[in-house]
C-alpha cells in the first residue's frame, strides 16, 4: 500500500509541474497587453513600456515561469493587476462561495442518483427503469443554466422563497447564506445527478451478473441483501470515478451558474479576469484548480484500494 501511495503522489507531482508549465504557456500566448489595457489605448507607448517593467512583463520567460512557480510554492500569487491586491486574498474571498457550493451539489447528486440507479436496477426492463433512465437522460440533454432559470423562475420570482441571486456572505448568518445557494447547487447537481444515475445503473447491471452474485442467490440471500451488500460495493469503482471528476467540475466549472446567479466565486472571478486580462489572477486561480482536482482524483484513486481489496493485493 505504501508503495502505491508513493507511486500515485509521484504521478501528481508531475502531472502538476507539466500542468504549471502548459498553463502558463498557454496564457502567455493569448493577445493582449495587460499594460495597454490597465493605461488605455491613449497611452503613449513610454508608460506602456514603464508599466510593463514594473509589473515584469519584460523579464524573460523563463524567469517569469520560475518567478511565478516559485511563489506558488509559498502561496505567493503574486498581486493582481485589476484590483492592485494580493491574488491570495481574492481567492480566500471567493473560495468560501464556490467551495461550499461544489460540496452541497455533489451531496445532492449523489443523494438523487444512487437511489435512483438502484431503483432502477430493481425494476431492470420494467416500466420504472424505463421513466427513471427517461428522466436521467432528459436531465443529461438540458443544460444546467436553464435549469438554473426555471428555478428561479419557479422557487424565487413566483413562490418567493429564495433569492434569485446575489451573496449576502457568512457573516449575515449561515441560514441566509445557504439559502442563496440551495438553487445554484440544486441547477448543478440535477446534470450531474442525471449523468452518475447511469453509471451507477449501469455499473450495477454489470456487477449483477458476475458468477459470485449468481452464487450468493443461488444459496437463498434475498435479491435486497445481495444488491445492497454485495453488489453496491463492487460497483462503486466507476461511481467514485464519477464523483470524483464531477467534484473537480462543479468546483472549476461553474462560471455560467456563478453568472446566472450573480455569485462573487471562483469562476466569477477568472471570467472577469479574463475580459480584464489579468494574467495573474488568471494562472493562479487556474493552477490552484488544477491542485484541487490533481488531489481529488489522488483520494479518488486511493479510495479504489479502500472499496476494493484486490487493487490492494496487486500492488
Amino acid at each position: 500500500m505504501t508503495a502505491y501511495l508513493l507511486k500515485r503522489l509521484a504521478i501528481a507531482l508531475i502531472t502538476l509541474v507539466l500542468a504549471s508549465m502548459v498553463v502558463f504557456a498557454v496564457l502567455e500566448i493569448i493577445p493582449g497587453d495587460p499594460a495597454r489595457l490597465m493605461l488605455g489605448m491613449n497611452a503613449s507607448a513610454d508608460q506602456v513600456e514603464l508599466l510593463r517593467n514594473q509589473m515584469g512583463l519584460n523579464a524573460p520567460l523563463a524567469a517569469r515561469y520560475l518567478h511565478w512557480a516559485g511563489g506558488l510554492l509559498s502561496l505567493d500569487f503574486g498581486r493582481s493587476y485589476t484590483y492592485s491586491v494580493p491574488v491570495i486574498d481574492l481567492v480566500r474571498e471567493r473560495i468560501v462561495v464556490s467551495l461550499p457550493l461544489a460540496l452541497i451539489a455533489l451531496a445532492l447528486s449523489t443523494i438523487i442518483a444512487i437511489p435512483v440507479g438502484l431503483f432502477s436496477v430493481g425494476r431492470h426492463g420494467r416500466a420504472g427503469d424505463t421513466i427513471a433512465m427517461g428522466a436521467a437522460q432528459l436531465g443529461v440533454a438540458v443544460p444546467n443554466f436553464w435549469f438554473a432559470l426555471m428555478l428561479i423562475y419557479l422557487f424565487a420570482v413566483w413562490l418567493r422563497l429564495v433569492p434569485a441571486g446575489g451573496f449576502p456572505g457568512w457573516s449575515a448568518g449561515v441560514w441566509p447564506a445557504l439559502k442563496s445557494l440551495v438553487l445554484p447547487a440544486i441547477a448543478l447537481a440535477l446534470p450531474q445527478a442525471a449523468i452518475l444515475a447511469r453509471v451507477t445503473r449501469s455499473a450495477l447491471i454489470e456487477v449483477l451478473n458476475e458468477d459470485y452474485i449468481r452464487t450468493a442467490r443461488a444459496k437463498g440471500l434475498p435479491y435486497r441483501a445481495v444488491l445492497w451488500r454485495h453488489a453496491l460495493r463492487n460497483a462503486m469503482i466507476p461511481v467514485l470515478t464519477i464523483l470524483g471528476l464531477q467534484f473537480a467540475f462543479l468546483l472549476a466549472g461553474t462560471i455560467i451558474i456563478e453568472n446566472v446567479f450573480y455569485l462573487p466565486g471562483l469562476g466569477r472571478l477568472v471570467f472577469q479576469a479574463i475580459t480584464q486580462r489579468d494574467l495573474i489572477v488568471v494562472e493562479s486561480v487556474v493552477m490552484l484548480l488544477v491542485a484541487a482536482v490533481i488531489a481529488v482524483n489522488l483520494l479518488v484513486d486511493l479510495s479504489y484500494a479502500v472499496v476494493d481489496p484486490r487493487l490492494r493485493s496487486r500492488q
